[in-house]
């Protein structure tokens, strides 16, 4: 922690909590038996980043994709989100942490979807971090989504194509309000995005580790963060512009 700058930490950081299978099956365990341990590191670095003080830490926990993964382990990973909110959301309060959904929500069984429901109207009052998951989430679902939206907007007549720009975009999506992440870390040392956040990691700085995920902790947290402010961060310009930019702040 002493070696941190907190002056310079990523507003934002996407996690793609990748490897609770592998982590199981080196374990002699069944696949399911790495999502519970995964929930233990969910628990750890949510913590590590409200101490920090990351304002918005988004998790990747289910994409579109995994819907065809086999019946027992969808139906258990159902099972666990729904048993694991309903827990976590008194820790949640104690800590100050609000909770959000981003996702194609409608696949989801009518159980989790209350129990979602309830953790965000539970958690809306809460001011410190935002804890944003990313469930039956597909960035492409998003942006085929966000192009319909705006699509309708101009059928009638609310919109003019000509007025569609970045911004008028980014409002069209789920992360609607939501700063673009500065630090994308990705366990279990897959180099992919995997359809996450494809428009709003743009800029972002992208981090892997062969960790995996229920073995990720707050030390893991740190040394990405520390990796993050070891880089220029140019968005476009050279470094002798960034550099004149940080003197004239």
């Amino acid at each position: 922690m002493e070696n941190l700058d907190l002056n310079r930490l990523p507003k934002h950081i996407a996690i793609i909590m990748d490897g609770n299978g592998r982590w199981a099956q080196e374990q002699g365990q069944d696949r399911l038996f790495g999502h519970y341990q995964g929930v233990v590191s969910v628990r750890k670095v949510v913590e590590a980043a409200a101490e920090i003080g990351i304002e918005y830490l988004t998790l990747y926990a289910f994409s579109t994709e995994n819907w065809d993964r086999p019946v027992e382990e969808v139906t258990g990973l159902m099972t666990l989100f729904v048993e694991t909110i309903a827990k976590e959301v008194p820790d949640l309060n104690k800590n100050n942490i609000q909770l959000q959904f981003i996702g194609d929500l409608s696949q989801l069984p009518a159980e989790a979807r209350k129990a979602l429901e309830e953790s965000t109207a539970q958690t809306a009052a809460n001011t410190g971090l935002k804890l944003i998951i990313a469930l039956s989430y597909s960035s492409r679902w998003e942006i085929v989504n966000a192009a319909q939206i705006l699509a309708n907007r101009v059928q009638e007549g609310h919109l003019i194509p000509e007025a569609i720009n970045e911004q008028v975009f980014a409002e069209a999506l789920t992360t609607k309000g939501i700063p673009d992440p500065a630090l994308m870390i990705r366990t279990s040392g897959e180099h992919r995005i995997s359809n996450f956040l494809l428009f709003q990691l743009a800029y972002a700085e992208l981090y892997f580790t062969n960790t995996r995920w229920p073995d990720f902790r707050k030390p893991h947290l740190i040394d990405a963060i520390l990796d993050y402010q070891s880089r220029e961060r140019r968005f476009g310009k050279t470094s002798a512009q960034v550099v004149l930019d940080e003197e004239n702040k």
